[in-house]
């Protein structure tokens, strides 16, 4: 009998997935950013949620096939913060998109107010890169961005899989302006990317209710609230900006 190496292969796309980490890390960032939710907190998959879990999936075509997938996804990695609605910031590093990036985000909400908070990229390749959200953020989930050929046609595609983190930004989702401000926002994020090819394409979505339960046991997670947290440290923000400008 053959001698058989009891060492496991590696995953042919070993490469693509970040390592596991217990806690993320952001890197060094512009004065103007504001972390407050991201270095120290656990990243948070759709099982950790306390919401109903939805699988939303947003897409746009592209005229003909002049784009092929693979160069659709490298623009969208290279340059994936001009691509966000504006009044919204991506504080990433440096040369797009790669496994274990983490990234602060600053994002508009009512009112002028922003939401600080952050993803970390656990997947990227040619084809398709993916973020999971850390403890506080407005859902516990996974968000892939991908693009394949469908009919002739290119088609750049956001899926999300997420659930609402606590009770409070459950309440914002059952009221409905949760659900809206989410799919506002990758709307407008699919149409910058298609502008950026010169296509004008409309956005079609789908929304598909995976469980319709809550997990009560996950209530806790409003103590790290996103929205909360930054609401309450804004004040010491702007002070901060106006005694440095003086």
């Amino acid at each position: 009998m053959n001698d058989q190496s009891s060492t496991p292969k590696t995953p042919r796309n070993a490469a693509s997935w970040a390592t596991p980490v217990d806690r993320m890390t952001a890197g060094d960032l512009p004065t103007d950013a504001i972390n407050l939710n991201v270095t120290g907190r656990r990243p948070m998959s759709p099982l950790q949620g306390f919401g109903q879990l939805w699988q939303k999936t947003y897409r746009i075509r592209l005229d003909g096939d002049a784009v092929p997938p693979e160069t659709l996804i490298a623009q969208w990695k290279a340059h994936f913060p001009e691509f966000w609605p504006k009044g919204n910031r991506f504080f990433g590093a440096v040369g797009g998109v790669a496994p274990g990036d983490v990234a602060v985000l600053n994002v508009a909400g009512p009112g002028g107010m922003k939401l600080s908070t952050g993803i970390r990229v656990m997947y990227a390749d040619e084809e398709s890169f993916s973020f999971m959200t850390p403890e506080g953020h407005m859902f516990a989930g996974m968000i892939t961005f991908s693009s394949f050929v469908e009919n002739g046609q290119t088609l750049a595609q956001i899926q999300a899989l997420i659930r609402a983190n606590d009770p409070v930004y459950e309440i914002s989702f059952r009221l409905g302006f949760g659900h809206k401000a989410e799919d506002a926002f990758w709307h407008q994020t699919l149409r910058n990317l298609g502008a950026h090819f010169g296509q004008t394409g409309t956005v079609s979505q789908t929304n598909v209710l995976v469980d319709k339960r809550v997990q009560w046991a996950e209530a806790k997670n409003v103590w790290q609230n996103a929205a909360i947290r930054t609401a309450v440290y804004m004040p010491v923000y702007l002070l901060k900006r106006l005694i440095n400008k003086s």
